[in-house]
């Protein structure tokens, strides 16, 4: 396959790999280190937040973690399960089984979370004016459409409500992308979003003053088996111009050769940069125009009264 150029802009995974790929992460008997580790950070931004929600939003529990810090810090809020497949919605239901003894699980009155499967309705115990917080740790690069995703997340909160998301930046794997370009190879990787980008996005979705941040990582490995090993738990090559065909034993070694090569650092070990981008916003009272004629839909009328607002 001949050389490709990264794009310059950020391109969402490929469905059908994506699919695949979620397929097989749902076998993982464990969600991987890393997300567990960046759960522990987006949870330490909950510090400077006042808001205290009733219900809450796990989208993509099983995978991208955190359901225990999130409980910590609100014991008594509802939490509802989101998932992209049949496959991590049974994950999710067994781990709540399996997380029993933990200290947060009683802190939930031993109340089974409901867990949907992302496009499906809610319950009908879904609360009618929406969660008061969505929690999306890990997810930002792991959605075919993110607009249509934020816009979703914008819908499943309550006025004032609030997200909490993460996921991977531009700058991750910059070593491995520029690795399989001087080779000729096609993307290893998707262009991850900028964090800038992901700002705009959320606006446009209707969220308020989003705050964004960002944070660089350097992970290191003893070797090249190691490293790749650990990257599959992360999620696999989703980019639209991957090589789609079967690899054989002999490219492996080559691409072990190369990473030897070309990404050891002064000790001894191999290192990748990991960068991971952060987003908080607010759901907003919804804006109506003023015009000679002006029409309210009933959740947003119902809205307004309960908050005391007026329209924009």
């Amino acid at each position: 396959m001949s050389s490709q150029a990264p794009p310059t802009e950020p391109v969402a995974p490929q469905p059908a790999a994506l699919a695949h790929q979620t397929a097989r992460l749902a076998t993982l008997p464990q969600p991987a280190w890393l997300h567990e580790e960046v759960a522990r950070r987006l949870a330490d931004k909950l510090d400077a937040i006042r808001l205290t929600p009733r219900d809450w939003v796990d989208w993509g529990a099983f995978l991208g973690t955190g359901a225990d810090l999130v409980a910590q810090r609100y014991p008594q809020a509802r939490r509802w399960v989101v998932e992209p497949s049949d496959a991590l919605v049974d994950r999710s239901r067994q781990s709540w089984e399996a997380n029993r003894s933990r200290p947060w699980w009683s802190a939930w009155k031993k109340q089974k979370p409901p867990v949907v499967r992302q496009g499906q309705p809610w319950p009908e115990s879904w609360p009618a004016d929406g969660a008061g917080l969505l929690w999306a740790n890990m997810a930002l690069h792991a959605q075919p459409d993110l607009d249509a995703t934020l816009k979703g997340w914008h819908g499943a909160l309550a006025v004032n409500g609030f997200l909490m998301c993460s996921g991977l930046g531009p700058d991750t794997a910059r070593e491995l992308r520029a690795l399989y370009q001087s080779l000729g190879w096609p993307l290893p990787t998707i262009q991850f979003i900028d964090m800038h980008d992901l700002g705009d996005a959320l606006v446009k979705a209707g969220f308020l003053d989003p705050v964004m941040d960002m944070e660089r990582l350097t992970l290191t490995w003893a070797d090249a088996p190691a490293m790749l090993a650990e990257l599959r738990t992360w999620g696999g090559n989703v980019a639209w111009g991957r090589f789609t065909g079967l690899r054989t034993p002999r490219w492996r070694e080559r691409l072990y050769k190369a990473l030897e090569d070309h990404l050891r650092g002064p000790d001894g070990r191999l290192r990748l940069t990991v960068e991971v981008v952060y987003g908080h916003a607010i759901k907003p009272l919804p804006k109506v125009p003023l015009t000679g004629e002006t029409r309210v839909s009933l959740g947003d009328m119902r809205r307004l009264i309960k908050s005391g607002g007026k329209p924009a």
